[in-house]
């Protein structure tokens, strides 16, 4: 048996939970040996009167021996603590040898002494103890029962005269049973302990799933906290800027992912607007993105242009990122009362520019590396371009554009562009919901597998 399994504290405690049913399964035996000898002695007079004292001594030492076991267990199970093995085995020896007093030295001679080994019904004593030895979901101790009822009945066998027959020598049936008894008894603990071992394994298969099933409740319970959390950081409220209607959306795949968007309005009103992607998503990649929400938020208080701000992320950024690990970042920077955006990617695209006047789609790479690629940050200059009124620029993760249907086709750019043009001359945010409804119809079902994140910005 698995050390681990049996020193949990939970099968411990589930151990001393059987012991006190055992316990109980005891007395409440003893007591009806109680209720039945006095009937016999009192109502029907069918025992003889010298024999029920023997009888109520004993069955009294055995009730005591089961309140002082009983109060002892209960008190472990408050401390939360093991009883030892001297423990089980101690009582386990003292609680299997008491039939056998009640054999040796019987109240009555009713019986001829050849026949008391046979005769008692004390003998069925041993197998009542046996059976509750299941209880302390030990196959050893089960098999010390056993052991101990067969020895302690050959001893109050040989007690009362009986002789091992000899070979060769005809011998009468009370001579040759008392083997036989004692064989039963011992087979009776090794059958106990047998049923034992499959009551132990359920009780820790069962502990086991509690287990399992308490450690996923307290995963979920911090996973909602942290989507709670995650939640929080992204913007509240849409930005207030003249010439422009912006809207961002996050729906992660999991309880949390590892996108998220983010706007802050410099002093001079200029909007910044950045959308990042970690690889992955889940716990891991959502704090990532969080850090990479706080160094953001900071270094564009305080750069003055974006490549700047673009090589302090990526420097507090790298430190954070283990290998294999990198962020797609970008930033658009809209300027109040001009019609006028300027964009930085690192390593995230395409990038969609929607023109009204002319109906026409353009796609801007990534003019930088991811950030965590490469020690130092490099970058070819931002892009500037005008934002007229109905013109779209839509910043989007690969949560779109790889989203397959049933049949493992992607979603891909083209149908990304032909939604936009279906809802331009919508707001910014229904834009982004026609977005979302054209990719989860073309899904026909099959599970969002990476974080959705999107923002658009519109010329007003």
């Amino acid at each position: 048996m698995d050390q681990e399994q049996i020193k949990s504290p939970a099968f411990q405690n589930a151990e001393l939970q059987s012991e006190r049913l055992r316990i109980f399964g005891v007395l409440g035996f003893m007591t009806t040996v109680v209720i039945v000898t006095a009937v016999r002695v009192f109502v029907i007079r069918s025992a003889a009167a010298s024999s029920w004292a023997w009888t109520f001594f004993l069955v009294a030492v055995v009730m005591a021996y089961e309140l002082w076991t009983l109060r002892k267990v209960g008190l472990a199970l408050k401390a939360n603590i093991c009883l030892g093995p001297q423990f089980w085995i101690l009582s386990t020896i003292l609680e299997t040898s008491i039939p056998a007093l009640a054999i040796a030295f019987p109240a009555g001679d009713q019986v001829e002494i050849a026949y008391r080994p046979l005769a008692t019904p004390a003998v069925l004593v041993f197998f009542i103890l046996i059976i509750l030895s299941t209880l302390r979901l030990n196959p050893g101790i089960c098999a010390l029962s056993g052991t101990v009822a067969a020895i302690s009945y050959i001893c109050a066998a040989l007690y009362l005269g009986w002789r091992l027959p000899i070979p060769g020598v005809p011998a009468p049936v009370t001579q040759t049973s008392v083997p036989l008894y004692a064989v039963t008894l011992l087979l009776g603990g090794l059958v106990a302990g047998a049923v034992a071992w499959e009551i132990r394994k359920h009780v820790q298969s069962a502990l086991r799933e509690a287990e399992t099933k308490h450690k996923l409740e307290a995963i979920q319970h911090d996973l909602s906290v942290a989507r709670s959390i995650q939640q929080s950081l992204l913007p509240q409220e849409r930005p207030r800027i003249s010439g422009f209607d912006v809207a961002g959306w996050n729906q992660p795949a999991d309880d949390t992912g590892g996108d998220y968007f983010d706007w802050i309005t410099l002093r001079d009103g200029r909007l910044v607007i950045t959308l990042a992607d970690v690889t992955g998503h889940g716990i891991g990649p959502a704090l990532l993105a969080a850090v990479c929400h706080a160094y953001a938020r900071s270094n564009f208080s305080i750069a003055q242009d974006l490549p700047t701000a673009f090589e302090h992320i990526h420097q507090e950024l790298s430190a954070d990122l283990e290998t294999g690990r990198f962020v797609t970042f970008v930033a658009a920077v809209c300027f109040p009362g001009r019609a006028e955006v300027e964009v930085l990617s690192a390593g995230h695209g395409p990038l969609f520019v929607y023109s009204r006047p002319e109906d026409r789609f353009t796609t801007m790479n990534a003019q930088a590396l991811p950030f965590g690629i490469l020690p130092a940050f490099q970058s070819d200059p931002p892009a500037h371009f005008p934002l007229r009124s109905g013109d779209l620029v839509l910043l989007a993760t690969d949560g779109f554009f790889e989203w397959e249907n049933d049949q493992g086709e992607q979603f891909g750019v083209q149908r990304i562009e032909g939604a936009m043009r279906a809802s331009r001359d919508l707001a910014a945010s229904e834009i982004i919901s026609h977005l979302y409804d054209a990719v989860s119809s073309f899904s026909n079902g099959t599970k969002q597998q990476d974080d959705l994140t999107a923002v658009v910005i519109r010329g007003l």
